[in-house]
């Protein structure tokens, strides 16, 4: 090996080493792995930071926007409602999950799968007091299991159909992967179900200070609307929308009578409840219930002025200590809904506008973006570390439900690429204001990103170097010693190897060549061996960073590089152990 090779795989070495200890974090890590490269000469500087212009960069940035707008439409908690309302165990959610995934990753990009099943994941691991660790790594292995069943389901079998027509003349058709395909998602859905529990527990990285905000107990009042969809239900129905987390606790009709809220109670238009939990369930019931909180004070046009709720603590000098939001107006003079009232070690059973307010108490209030800060300043409130509130926010179902489907339909049908398509649908996102353009960063995982962006100079060395010819060499020295199944394993195992440092289409184009001559030098024909390549480079278990399903997963997951090979390792030989033998029947090797 010449030098250049040698300080490649050094690099490599030295970094994935230093991932799996996980005493740096993953975007330090590869930052100072991308400048010893540059040190040593193997990167370019001109090529430095080529990664940022990388689709892979792109496709992961548009999908977790894409993602956070599904999960704040609440589409996804009615469909849980409508379809599956009595599914609570987490062997039973999981299943769910990744069945569902892994189907529909047979037919559309399987990012775009993992997309529209992540907020679901959230919703099952909220209600069933779990973290979201448990579900979303097998369903990340689900959608790359999926993607093997159909031509359009990864890239490797797209680039792979495309080179075996360029060395045979005839190209893969689109179902000519689902005998394996589907063997194998079969196989891998049965293990991810069964051993799951490989997987450590673990919590989002970066926690902020919003986390370690735990207030239950605040106090909301919702008015029954003509369109509400509890109208003319129990109290019983109407609970079963905060999952438990939110309760029902006084009934005000026509005005001054005021009902114990029984479970048989019908609710009747008009109908005024306070309603007691914490924000999420509190929103649950307000946005699924269409629940009007704020009435028709709305602070201006809605159309043009961003609303937003924020947490704050009424302070020693806030002239809302001994009034109540009645008595000072506090709507007409500022311009600002109380839309909740929290007060530690009491319960509050008033109504809102009839609360006498004291120092210590969190309210929530909603407000114009820009005017907000200055309005808390004049109240002499102090805010809460800044989180998601969404309690009588005005919620957007359809939209992004129809953008995502464009987006798949596109890359499914060919009109666009991935990277396109869904950057496309992240900027729709947006521009049909289902994500605030102040919430729009926050969706991103910054260091998720930087680490893919730097990564990829680092890893395109093995090619650049001729490392990767290199690897194709002592291949093909050690087929000539094996059995057919051998053979065909040590390709597939290759590809699985190399593709955490090629991105999985570049592993196909660098592998398939190998095995197409690999194969005719062993006198096999070539249709397994490049099937077992476009199999190994769509099955990256091992790591976060082979995949951008796996890399989606990362951030919400909370995982750690070391997490991946619990799981991936065992999967892994499990898909070697069917492969094999499933390619030689279906694909005769002579």
């Amino acid at each position: 090996m010449t030098t250049p090779q040698i300080l490649s795989f050094a690099i490599i070495f030295v970094m994935m080493a230093a991932f799996v200890s996980g005493r740096y974090r993953y975007d330090l890590v590869a930052a100072a792995a991308l400048l010893l490269a540059l040190a040593v000469g193997i990167v370019p500087f001109d090529e430095a930071f080529s990664g940022f212009s990388d689709d892979i960069v792109i496709i992961v940035g548009s999908a977790l926007l894409v993602s956070a707008g599904i999960a704040r439409s609440g589409i996804m908690e009615v469909a849980i409602k409508r379809f599956v309302p009595n599914v609570s165990g987490v062997r039973s959610q999981l299943a769910l999950l990744v069945i569902v995934v892994t189907i529909l990753s047979a037919f559309v990009k399987n990012i775009g799968a993992l997309a529209i099943m992540i907020p679901i994941a959230f919703q099952f691991a909220r209600r069933s007091s779990v973290s979201p660790s448990i579900f979303l790594m097998p369903m990340a292995f689900g959608s790359l299991l999926g993607g093997l069943m159909t031509q359009v389901g990864t890239s490797p079998n797209i680039v792979v159909s495309r080179v075996r027509e360029e060395l045979t003349g005839t190209a893969f058709t689109m179902f000519d992967f689902t005998p394996v395909g589907a063997a194998l998602a079969a196989a891998g859905t049965i293990f991810l179900m069964s051993f799951y529990w490989l997987l450590p527990v673990r919590e989002k990285l970066g926690g902020s200070l919003n986390e370690a905000i735990d207030i239950k107990n605040y106090l909301t009042e919702a008015r029954i609307v003509s369109d509400s969809t509890v109208l003319g239900k129990t109290v019983a129905d109407l609970m079963k929308l905060s999952g438990g987390d939110a309760i029902v606790t006084s009934i005000l009709r026509n005005r001054t009578m005021r009902m114990t809220p029984l479970p048989d109670v019908v609710l009747k238009a008009n109908d005024i409840l306070l309603l007691e939990g914490d924000p999420e369930a509190l929103d649950r019931l307000v946005s699924q219930g269409k629940l009007s909180v704020t009435g028709d004070r709305v602070g201006g046009d809605d159309t043009t002025s961003e609303m937003i709720a924020i947490e704050a603590v009424i302070g020693e000098s806030s002239p809302l200590i001994g009034w109540t939001a009645q008595r000072l107006a506090l709507y007409d003079r500022f311009n600002v809904n109380l839309l909740a009232v929290s007060r530690h070690g009491e319960r509050l059973d008033r109504r809102l506008a009839e609360i006498q307010l004291r120092l210590g108490d969190v309210v929530v209030l909603q407000g114009n973006a820009a005017a907000i800060p200055e309005i808390l300043r004049e109240l002499g409130c102090l805010p809460l570390a800044e989180r998601a509130i969404l309690l009588g926010s005005v919620r957007k179902g359809i939209a992004p439900v129809t953008i995502l489907a464009l987006a798949m339909a596109a890359t499914a049908f060919g009109l666009l690429p991935v990277s396109v398509a869904f950057f496309a649908a992240a900027v729709g996102m947006v521009l049909f204001k289902v994500i605030p353009i102040r919430e729009v960063y926050q969706s991103l995982d910054g260091p998720i990103l930087l680490m893919l962006a730097v990564l990829i100079p680092v890893s395109d060395s093995l090619r650049t170097t001729g490392a990767t010819g290199v690897i194709a060499g002592e291949l093909a020295k050690l087929g000539t010693i094996l059995p057919a199944p051998g053979a065909l394993m040590l390709i597939l195992v290759a590809a699985m190897a190399v593709t955490p440092f090629l991105n999985n289409a570049a592993t196909v184009l660098v592998m398939a060549p190998i095995a197409a001559e690999f194969a005719g030098d062993l006198g096999y024909r070539p249709e397994a061996f490049l099937m077992a390549v476009a199999i190994g480079a769509g099955c990256d278990f091992l790591t976060p960073i082979g995949h951008q399903c796996n890399t989606l997963v990362m951030g919400p997951g909370g995982y750690r590089f070391s997490d991946y090979p619990r799981l991936g390792l065992p999967l892994s030989f499990l898909v070697v152990i069917v492969a094999v033998p499933m390619l030689m029947v279906v694909w005769p090797m002579n």
